[in-house]
């Protein structure tokens, strides 16, 4: 159908006189001379036309779109990329700066434990100075309540040897009463030293 077309439009130029106007320019002859027939050119013209029409329309045009598509999905690709880059790098960054900041919260927990755990130890060294400070202040005074125990003790015991002896000496029994007031006699001599 399309040759059939094609062979009517050449015969219709042939007969409205383009072979009469080729004919005074020369062209006429180069064409024959390369075997060029005009109906058939014209026709491959148009049926060139016709298909570059068709192609254009059918196959170049989705074709083009499909491109650009990918294009676009391409490039909305690159953007993702670059966003997501861009909150990584900001990611990246404010994680490092929450370990810097657990960091230095920890510094000062280990700071203030290490503080809390000083003041304890030297709290406990002070009560511990102060309980041993009681017992050797308790010891003290039972040492010396013993000393004077001791003292008193000896104190009656040499009285009571003084008063013996005197007894010896003297050869004669003292009575309780002149006992008393010997041994309260030499009790005020020995406290006097």
């Amino acid at each position: 159908m399309l040759a059939e077309a094609t062979t009517q439009a050449a015969d219709a130029a042939a007969a409205s006189g383009t072979t009469k106007i080729l004919n005074d320019l020369g062209i006429t002859k180069i064409l024959t001379d390369f075997g060029i027939s005009w109906p058939f050119f014209l026709a491959q013209v148009l049926n060139f036309c016709v298909v570059a029409l068709i192609l254009w329309r059918f196959a170049f045009k989705p074709i083009l779109a499909t491109l650009d598509l990918r294009q676009q999905k391409i490039a909305d690709g690159l953007k993702y990329a670059a966003e997501m880059e861009a909150k990584l790098a900001a990611t990246a960054q404010e994680s490092a700066q929450l370990i810097k900041s657990a960091q230095l919260e920890a510094q000062k927990v280990v700071d203030e434990a290490r503080k809390m755990a000083k003041d304890f130890a030297d709290k406990q060294q002070g009560e511990a100075n102060a309980r041993a400070a009681d017992i050797l202040a308790k010891a003290q005074q039972a040492i010396e309540l013993e000393h004077k125990k001791m003292l008193n003790e000896a104190r009656g015991e040499i009285a009571r040897l003084v008063v013996k002896t005197t007894e010896q000496v003297l050869a004669k029994k003292l009575s309780d009463a002149d006992r008393a007031v010997f041994n309260d006699a030499a009790t005020k001599e020995l406290t006097v030293l």
